[in-house]
């Protein structure tokens, strides 16, 4: 259910007004409760929290283990045996795991292998991998990764929340295109309407003939329509607006009528994009948030590559452990009484690991050219807004001329008419063609302003002057 928006709660930082008074909505603080309550910003800080809950997962990798194995057999009023196998874990960085364990082990058919004293045997000793596994191995290389898929997911959100922030923007800009349309309308239904009645009054006098209250009212009613249409107009883009506008508690929220929106934006648009004071020729598109997610994107795979090439050495793991039934006396841990072991394992042909080694490859090349191709299209579409926001700044220039133009012409048309030297058909046709010009403008104006967003969209910029 969508609530109206109270003027007192969602905009505190302009003046006190009536109830019934406008209230200017600026686009800086539009995009401020776009940027602090739109559950789509929301969600994209969740792509950062996921992240880092992905790298506590793989630190659990390093998290030291307790393990107790006991197992007893009872048969026929036997006890065949006792065995309880207690192991203290801590894995390192490298391929090396520190071990201290306890063993007791009592029963009529114990195996041999398994006998201990009886007060039990305690050891403590360390497990290597010699070959594979030892400078990089999966779970090195899994918290390695979650470090980067937290810098990414950060690169990421950034994008996901410029976008929105675009999306945004564009609306508020229609919003703002269809306010001034409205507002040409109602000034020139104004002249339509004075104009009607002066001609009317005149034609009552006997001062001009009845065709020209009807051409008259023929203007004033097309005045009427027009005034109508852009009515709905705003009304549409008044909603679509709406769509952007949260409370914090994730209630929409719609505009009131009241609410209009700021026709200065103009004036604070490179301000609050933040795209007032950029060096466009000296731009390092390193830093772009696209172009850092798939760098982190490439070096997760060179982790991933590494890991591959690993697992071309063979797999040699050496254990070994000192034993001893006195565990309070260190001494009591010597050469003498240990427990070791050797386990090797190497495929003859490796061509799974081969395999593996050729895609990880292949996979580092195709981002390397997804980066070459983003930098190339990121500096095209910089280089092309850059040219069309010059070239907005031109066309605006000489549209305003028309504009100052077709005004003194309209208003000499006038003069020319109320002095009886001119038709009320030529006064008509030169407001339309102001009309016209006006809102040819206007329609230029929100071209350049939406370059501009545009151009905010491309470059997304880490830092904006949004409150």
């Amino acid at each position: 259910m969508k609530y109206v928006l109270i003027s007192l709660l969602l905009f505190t930082s302009t003046l006190g007004f009536a109830q019934d008074s406008t209230k200017v909505l600026s686009l800086a603080e539009y995009l401020g409760y776009v940027k602090t309550y739109h559950p789509v910003v929301k969600q994209a800080r969740l792509i950062t929290s996921e992240s880092e809950a992905q790298l506590m997962a793989s630190r659990g990798a390093f998290d030291p283990k307790l393990e107790v194995d006991f197992a007893n057999k009872e048969f026929k009023g036997s006890n065949y045996y006792n065995q309880l196998n207690a192991a203290f874990k801590i894995p390192t960085w490298y391929g090396i795991e520190l071990k201290a364990a306890y063993e007791a082990n009592d029963g009529l058919y114990l195996n041999p292998e398994n006998t201990v004293p009886d007060d039990g045997l305690y050891s403590v000793g360390v497990s290597v991998s010699l070959a594979r596994d030892l400078l990089i191995n999966k779970r090195m290389a899994l918290l390695k990764q979650a470090r980067l898929f937290v810098k990414q997911a950060k690169a990421e959100q950034q994008l996901q929340v410029n976008q929105i922030l675009y999306e945004a923007t564009l609306s508020y800009f229609k919003w703002l295109q269809s306010y001034n349309e409205k507002r040409v309308y109602e000034a020139f239904l104004e002249n339509a309407q004075f104009r009607f009645d002066g001609i009317k009054r005149s034609y009552e006098s006997g001062e001009l003939p009845a065709i020209d209250t009807l051409e008259a009212r023929i203007t004033l009613n097309t005045r009427k329509l027009d005034l109508e249409k852009s009515r709905i107009t705003y009304i549409k883009s008044s909603l679509a607006l709406s769509n952007f506008l949260w409370l914090n508690d994730n209630t929409p929220i719609e505009l009131r009528d009241q609410v209009i929106p700021d026709v200065q934006t103009g004036e604070a648009i490179d301000n609050v994009l933040n795209t007032s004071e950029l060096d466009l020729e000296n731009l390092d598109l390193s830093l772009h948030p696209k172009l850092q997610a798939l760098d982190f994107k490439l070096q997760g795979l060179n982790l991933e590559r590494k890991l591959k090439m690993n697992n071309l050495l063979p797999q040699v793991d050496l254990q070994y452990q000192f034993l001893s039934e006195t565990p309070e006396l260190a001494s009591s841990f010597n050469t003498a009484n240990y427990k070791g072991g050797l386990q090797i394992n190497f495929p003859l042909f490796l061509r799974k690991e081969r395999g593996d080694l050729r895609l990880a490859n292949l996979k580092m090349q195709d981002t390397r050219f997804d980066i070459q191709v983003k930098q190339v299209s990121l500096k095209n579409k910089i280089d092309a807004l850059n040219q069309e926001l010059a070239s907005y700044v031109d066309q605006t220039n000489y549209t305003n001329v028309i504009v100052a133009d077709y005004q003194t012409m309209l208003q000499a048309e006038e003069r020319k008419f109320f002095l009886g030297e001119s038709a009320l058909f030529l006064v008509n046709t030169r407001e339309s063609r102001l009309i016209d010009a006006k809102l040819k403008a206007i329609a230029l104006e929100t071209l350049y302003y939406n370059t501009k967003a545009a151009l905010f969209n491309v470059l997304a910029l880490p830092e904006t002057n949004i409150p």
